[in-house]
């Protein structure tokens, strides 16, 4: 048999080597890496999301490995977010993470859910007037304490807390945005659609935080877990900023997915900033 044939049978091979509910001890595919393909599927149907998955004893019996291939296959299985395991209680299925675009497209939380499919629902916590934070005045380019539109969200995805929005803009952006239902609307498309904002570039910081207790209440999470901090600014067409938003996203429910480019244009800031650990 030639070399490329050879190459050809062992891909072929290779891919149907795991067959639904046993190990194949003939394939080039290790024990651990058939076990996780076996596993996969039935994270989310035999076990449904939250349920604990049979102990290691039990795994190790049903596919006729050892405790040291079922760890591995585990392993895997969490660090892709897949499972959760918790000290004492035992493996979890986890929730499926939304991908969130960071910079390569500006988009929100409602848009990025909708196109996979989910249900994106906001209970609004907050609605008003209120004075400007030093944040939101340095990047609205106001006054600190000049009036702004202040709307706080609790962000749930399919029923679950996902994220905890505080999002800060300009009265004269939406005028009449303290009268709009938003628990079922994108903040984006209202601006767009109905308020005529042309929206064109923003900046956005991601950093991991442990929660405070309010957030970690809101977020049902327990508090100084660990939890993404989301740092935005839109401009609109004209250069002008049009909103601010911070956002606490639970860390085990989202992900932020990045295109990179190799080649920086002159001029433009790093991509990763890197925080002095004494100020």
């Amino acid at each position: 048999m030639s070399r490329g044939r050879a190459d050809v049978f062992a891909v072929r091979r290779y891919a149907c080597a795991v067959e639904p509910g046993r190990i194949d001890r003939d394939a080039a595919l290790p024990f651990y890496a058939q076990l996780k393909e076996l596993l996969l599927p039935q994270l989310g149907s035999m076990w449904k999301v939250g349920e604990r998955l049979p102990g290691e004893v039990t795994l190790c019996e049903r596919y006729g490995v050892s405790r040291t291939v079922v760890r591995q296959a585990l392993d895997e299985l969490e660090g892709e977010g897949r499972i959760v395991r918790r000290k004492g209680q035992g493996t979890f299925v986890a929730a499926r993470k939304v991908d969130e675009s960071l910079f390569q497209s500006m988009t929100g939380l409602y848009e990025d859910v909708a196109a996979r499919g989910a249900a994106l629902v906001s209970a609004v916590r907050r609605l008003e007037f209120a004075p400007a934070t030093a944040d939101a005045a340095r990047e609205l380019e106001v006054e600190e304490g000049a009036p702004l539109i202040h709307l706080e969200r609790l962000r749930y995805v399919n029923d679950e807390p996902w994220a905890l929005t505080s999002t800060w803009l300009p009265h004269r952006v939406a005028p009449g945005l303290l009268d709009e239902d938003l628990t079922h609307q994108s903040l984006y498309a209202l601006l767009e659609g109905k308020y005529g904002v042309g929206l064109d570039h923003g900046r956005r910081v991601v950093e991991a935080v442990p929660a405070a207790p309010s957030v970690a209440e809101a977020l049902g999470v327990d508090a100084h877990d660990p939890v993404l901090l989301l740092r935005s600014t839109a401009w609109d067409q004209e250069g002008r900023p049009v909103e601010y938003f911070t956002a606490y996203h639970r860390a085990d429910r989202s992900r932020f997915q990045v295109h990179v480019r190799r080649r920086r244009r002159a001029g433009a800031p790093p991509s990763m900033l890197v925080r002095d650990s004494t100020g």
